[in-house]
């Protein structure tokens, strides 16, 4: 049999080598269809992405068998759109909005849920916007459709809600303006009708542990292959790290399964993967959808490799190709793996960064990790693109392990290893790496 075509929107040399990780990777021949710069950096087009990817298409010698993605907007909604210009398998551009939009978002989950903070829309072009009536402080504001948590503030009072809200006018049209063009491919129900993508909403806060579930459709029917805890730096809403298997109670997973599988079906997704994020609040129980996204974390890949022997890139691949995926539990050479997250809490320029080869020496002295530097030699922090609003990712560290200790001992010699300076920058109390 020949191999298999796999076009992947916005491929990196990190993905590939976890793309080449999984089974029958022999049988595939990946190729990149965008760049990530022309994808995220700067306001995106999407007439021209989608113009500049069929050039490519059409100039391909030979079968175009799959068209995948694994990151949010543009990525997610030029899948369908091309897949269906080219034969290939994809769920609705309707679904992937339905995911993305925050605001759709939430009017889908309240039909079949009440797992969900109560929330509304700010008018952004009133004179004096408010908080919309009956969600309270303190609350997130955060545009209908952000890269990562960009523009996203948690707000606890009239004072940081104006301050919050003038800063997400200044800068929500960088994706929410590219978003329209998508929203007018689709035939919208009244209760969308002139809401467009340049929308802010507002959700009350949520406690809790946060959760994520992955999962795919496939013909229909909802699987969840995985449940992560996402555990934060103390005193911080930045993530310190994923961690997977969920710790959990049984009782509690069950919960988040049937959450999971009566949204994605009242979705209408199918033949794709999807995340959701929740919050659950051990003191009253509750649990609450954060957001869905509509694709797998790519970021969580080497966790399911260290736990169950594939990495989750696997299911959207079977997926793209009309196939099970058929996941296996517990394969892998570890009990448990992290996602570690480590962070600067304070501008500074970035020195001492390793190059590949001194990155491939620590995860040859250290077994069972994984390290991915994000800025560059001399780049000054402030200036990394898709940071949150409170910190900047310097290193994205995963491990492998037998228990907790294990995980975090690793993270603590990686940390120690790359020898990292920042200026002379003095980070919070917080930079401290303890939970």
């Amino acid at each position: 049999m020949s191999e298999q075509n796999i076009f992947v929107i916005g491929l990196s040399d990190t993905n590939l080598r976890t793309l080449e990780a999984v089974p029958d990777a022999g049988k595939y021949r990946f190729h990149q269809l965008l760049t990530m710069e022309e994808l995220q950096h700067g306001e995106v087009s999407v007439p021209e992405l989608l113009e500049k990817a069929q050039r490519i298409l059409d100039a391909f010698d030979g079968t175009i068998d799959a068209i995948v993605g694994y990151w949010d907007f543009p990525v997610s909604t030029l899948v369908p759109l091309l897949s269906e210009r080219y034969g290939t398998r994809s769920t609705s551009l309707a679904s992937i909005v339905k995911c993305e939009h925050k605001y759709w978002s939430r009017l889908e989950q309240q039909k079949v849920v009440d797992e969900h903070p109560r929330f509304g829309r700010v008018d952004l072009d009133a004179a004096d916007p408010r908080p919309p009536e009956g969600v309270g402080f303190p609350m997130w504001l955060k545009p209908a459709l952000s890269y990562s948590s960009e523009l996203a503030f948690g707000v606890k009072n009239e004072e940081d809600f104006r301050a919050a809200v003038t800063q997400i006018r200044e800068g929500i049209s960088r994706v929410g303006r590219p978003f329209e063009y998508i929203l007018e491919q689709l035939d919208l129900p009244p209760e969308m009708k002139g809401v467009g993508g340049q929308v802010c909403l507002a959700e009350e806060a949520l406690t809790g542990i946060q959760v994520a579930v992955e999962g795919y459709v496939h013909r229909g029917e909802v699987t969840v292959y995985g449940v992560l805890d996402s555990i934060n730096y103390p005193d911080s809403s930045s993530f310190l790290r994923h961690q997977y298997p969920s710790a959990l109670p049984e009782p509690v997973i069950r919960r988040l399964h049937d959450v999971s599988r009566r949204v994605m079906q009242q979705i209408g997704m199918d033949s794709a993967t999807f995340s959701i994020e929740y919050f659950y609040d051990p003191g009253t129980d509750a649990l609450n959808v954060l957001e869905i996204n509509p694709r797998h974390s790519q970021s969580h890949a080497e966790l399911f490799e260290y736990v169950d022997g594939v990495p989750n890139h696997h299911n959207m691949l079977r997926l793209a190709l009309g196939e099970d995926p058929g996941l296996p539990r517990g394969a892998g050479p570890y009990a448990m793996a992290a996602k570690w997250y480590y962070r600067w809490f304070a501008d500074g320029v970035a020195y001492g960064v390793p190059d590949e080869e001194a990155i491939r020496r620590i995860e040859r002295e250290v077994p069972g990790v994984r390290v991915d530097m994000i800025p560059e030699e001399g780049q000054r922090l402030s200036r990394m693109p898709e940071q949150d609003s409170y910190s900047f990712e310097v290193a994205h560290i995963f491990t492998g392990g037998d228990s907790e200790e294990e995980l975090r001992e690793k993270f603590d010699r990686c940390v120690a290893s790359l020898h990292l300076d920042f200026d002379g920058a003095t980070s919070p109390d917080h930079q401290e790496q303890q939970d």
